[in-house]
């Protein structure tokens, strides 16, 4: 991890990145049910879901979703800062065992609405893949970025 200043201006629609492969494991959703309280059957009892449709516990959607962006945070930008996440859908279950893998591609620029020579926002479409290429989540993470200014 490095120190890497980009400016809003620096940022091209389009541009992507695609992490390596992350496994799911059983210590990861039971770290993540003991930290957010979810003991839901879905993700703890092993033979309730075997009579359900999916057939074998799921990963929570919330613990995708933070080893995703944890995925995604390499350089440390002092010129931007996470002004959160929209659109976030869990589109398949993952499984004990699934390796994930995120592609994030900048969609979008647009201005503050109050500081708009200052500051704008950069538009992340985060996609998550399992390992047979099936899309698991999808997000939209904004960014918070300063600008350049006038020359």
């Amino acid at each position: 991890m490095k120190v890497a200043e980009r400016w809003f201006e620096d940022y091209e629609i389009g541009e992507s990145r695609t992490t390596v492969g992350r496994t799911i494991t059983e210590a990861d959703i039971v770290l993540h049910a003991g930290q957010t309280g979810d003991f839901f059957p879905h993700h703890m009892d092993a033979e309730w879901m075997a009579t359900q449709p999916a057939g074998q516990r799921i990963a929570h959607g919330t613990l995708i979703l933070s080893v995703a962006v944890g995925m995604t945070a390499g350089d440390i930008n002092p010129r931007s800062m996470s002004y959160g996440y929209d659109k976030i859908r869990f589109i398949k279950p993952v499984f004990i065992g699934d390796t994930i893998t995120v592609t994030a591609e900048i969609t979008e620029k647009s201005d503050h609405k109050r500081m708009p020579g200052t500051h704008g926002y950069v538009h992340e479409l985060v996609s998550v893949t399992n390992q047979r290429a099936d899309t698991v989540l999808v997000l939209t993470h904004l960014y918070l970025v300063d600008k350049r200014g006038p020359a």
